[in-house]
């Protein structure tokens, strides 16, 4: 893990929050750390400056502070113009073509279709293939990403406004405001241990009210009687299930409140503010988008193939960290040792994708009901489709008989999941174009 801090360190100048949450699994850490640097820092057909630009018009789609700081500076630091940090209006027409994909995407990505691409790659400023798809890589990772910054409560680097500032030992320690620009000087600093932190917040005050919670033993009792019934569905079955899964998630609940207002310095990096998510169950048009099947267009037969194609060595370097994320297990369950988790993690992989209209054919979506709570369900849907209302307080009342290592787990199967999903989509357009 220290090795994987140098190298996140080595990277970007800092050891990020971010990498410090996830370094409680090295080996999904490492497969991140590698990614991220290929898509912001090495070959590939976009500018530099441009990649972090789209990464902060990324995180711009769900409010996330916290990511638009990080790659404000970054852009900055590769020469990027001053004045594109105004907003949006202050960019030249190539990039913002780029918006109405990058809102798709972030919120339904099934209305994505092949006039969005034609009207990127065609005309002035126009965009090759292979810019577009790299653009669609850091768009679907910054997405998801912040979909982990507030499902997992991270807070503000030390040295931007809102973030912890420590004082000098001895004193006591005061959440800066994020109206105070003052910040403490490096020497004021003190090594500290973020995770610990960040762990022991939830103890903080008395602990809010909240439902009883399906306890880690009846989870391992459902999941043994499930997979010792040997059920044989027939695909309608299988497809009715699916749909029953859907309709419920549109009648979840969500977490915490919608923001009333948007700081200025986020609202300048959004257009059409009001674009957000919709229920897959309630679309407008069923039968213009239709579910999307994963054995009509899947990641492994046909999307890996076409981003490798088009931006090099970075299918693999996806490949892996889907892999990682979805296969990770300790066989461990809360205190609970020898347990096979794999479906329970399937069911939550699953249920993030049937959030976006995704159906796997082999897969039984009654499963989801037996194995994940309601509770859960909500947290889920919010993490991965309302990110911004998520806190760390509802991290702290969701999963409360799970380790701090395999909440993040959970949350590490939102990103992933729901960035595959955006992919899938994106990429299965990007097919439709090129063979039109």
């Amino acid at each position: 893990t220290n090795n994987l801090f140098v190298d996140a360190f080595l990277q970007s100048n800092r050891l990020d929050h971010v990498s410090q949450v996830m370094g409680y699994h090295t080996s999904y850490l490492d497969h991140f750390l590698k990614t991220q640097n290929f898509i912001l820092r090495g070959d590939g057909p976009l500018p530099f400056h441009y990649r972090h630009y789209i990464a902060i018009m990324a995180a711009g789609r769900h409010q996330c502070g916290y990511l638009i700081n990080l790659q404000k500076q970054e852009f900055l630091l590769l020469g990027g113009e001053h004045s594109w940090l105004k907003g949006l209006s202050s960019i030249p027409p190539k990039l913002k073509n780029l918006y109405d994909i990058n809102k798709i995407l972030a919120h339904r990505p099934w209305q994505l279709n092949t006039s969005h691409i034609e009207k990127l790659t065609k005309g002035k400023d126009s965009w090759s293939l292979a810019e577009v798809i790299h653009a669609i890589v850091i768009l679907t990772h910054f997405h998801s990403l912040c979909s982990f910054v507030f499902a997992c409560g991270v807070n503000q680097e030390v040295d931007q406004a809102g973030g912890y500032k420590y004082q000098l030992p001895g004193e006591t320690r005061v959440l800066a405001h994020p109206s105070n620009t003052n910040q403490s000087n490096p020497k004021d600093i003190p090594t500290v241990d973020i995770t610990e932190d960040w762990k022991n917040s939830s103890h903080v005050g008395p602990p809010s009210p909240t439902e009883p919670e399906v306890g880690i033993t009846t989870i391992m009792q459902r999941m043994k009687t499930l997979s010792e019934q040997n059920e044989e569905c027939t695909p309608v079955e299988l497809a009715k299930r699916f749909e029953s899964i859907e309709t419920q998630s549109a009648e979840l609940g969500l977490v915490g409140a919608d923001r009333q207002e948007t700081p200025a310095d986020i609202s300048c990096f959004i257009e059409d503010e009001k674009f957000g998510y919709q229920d897959f169950a309630k679309r407008d048009e069923q039968t213009d988008f239709p579910t999307f099947r994963v054995q009509d267009y899947s990641w492994n037969d046909h999307g890996y193939s076409l981003v490798n194609r088009l931006y090099n060595d970075v299918g693999n370097l996806l490949d892996d960290k889907f892999k990682t994320a979805q296969c990770l297990t300790y066989y461990t369950m809360g205190g609970r040792t020898d347990v096979d988790t794999s479906r329970f993690r399937r069911a939550i992989w699953n249920y993030i994708q049937c959030l976006l209209g995704i159906r796997h054919d082999d897969y039984d979506y009654g499963e989801i009901n037996h194995l994940l709570e309601r509770s859960l369900k909500t947290f889920i849907k919010s993490a991965c489709c309302y990110p911004q209302r998520v806190t760390k307080k509802d991290y702290d009342r969701v999963l409360r008989e799970f380790k701090h290592s395999e909440k993040v787990h959970v949350n590490l199967m939102v990103l992933e999941a729901r960035m595959q999903a955006e992919l899938l989509y994106a990429l299965r357009t990007v097919n439709r174009y090129m063979t039109n």
